[in-house]
């Protein structure tokens, strides 16, 4: 069993945030009407991609009906169409769809994970949860020794992502923080982020965010990544 094999197994276990647990196992018991005759997931959620990654994708957490449902990240919503989608376009994905895990989708140098590996509720989990999170992703991404650059979809991610920098690198969070914007690009060590605005349906619907700018970002992940 590979290490990550391993850790993945550990966070599927894992009930350490209560109002978390009580609201992925209840929208995995009441479900959705379309999905009514489906079977959930309704737990936490490991990350997906090649162990080889040059490339990480951050994002906040499981959609309640898509990742909570299918039991793989950014798998049958509409923001895991949109990004997967972006990522078939630059080479990083062998598919443009994400509809469930057996699906056959497969990432080329390029790994996804959430920084809060549960569905909350309203798509917002509390700085609490966000910590209790923490040492699974700081665990994960010390298993990819090959990234480069970490693209964060959304503020919540750049956030995260600016801690676990610090914490695997022991140097503080620079002052003034640098700021979550579209394309903002942050250079450091261990790695570079990348600002991206998160593949929502508020984002996508409203022309906040195009495939043109989610494409020139994962095109500049690749260039950093080379």
């Amino acid at each position: 069993m590979s290490a990550l094999t391993a850790l993945n197994a550990e966070v599927v276990a894992c009930r350490r945030c209560p109002r978390l647990v009580e609201w992925r196992e209840r929208v995995a018991r009441e479900k959705r009407a379309a999905f009514r005759d489906q079977d959930y997931w309704g737990k936490p959620m490991q990350g997906f991609g090649d162990p080889g990654a040059r490339i990480l994708v951050l994002g906040l957490a499981p959609a309640a009906h898509g990742g909570n449902r299918t039991g793989r990240i950014f798998t049958g919503d509409r923001s895991g169409d949109f990004l997967f989608a972006s990522m078939h376009r630059l080479g990083l994905a062998n598919q443009a769809e994400s509809v469930s895990r057996d699906d056959g989708l497969a990432l080329r140098g390029a790994y996804v994970v959430a920084a809060v590996r549960c569905a909350p509720p309203a798509n917002k989990p509390t700085p609490e949860e966000r910590e209790n999170c923490a040492p699974w992703l700081e665990q994960e991404v010390s298993l990819l020794r090959d990234l480069h650059v970490v693209v964060c979809l959304g503020g919540f991610a750049w956030e995260s992502a600016l801690r676990l920098r610090a914490m695997l690198d022991g140097d503080a969070i620079p002052r003034p923080r640098p700021r979550f914007g579209h394309a903002a690009e942050l250079e450091g060590v261990p790695w570079t982020l990348l600002g991206c605005f998160h593949p929502s349906q508020q984002n996508t619907f409203t022309g906040r965010l195009t495939p043109g700018m989610m494409d020139a970002v994962f095109a500049r992940a690749v260039e950093l990544a080379r």
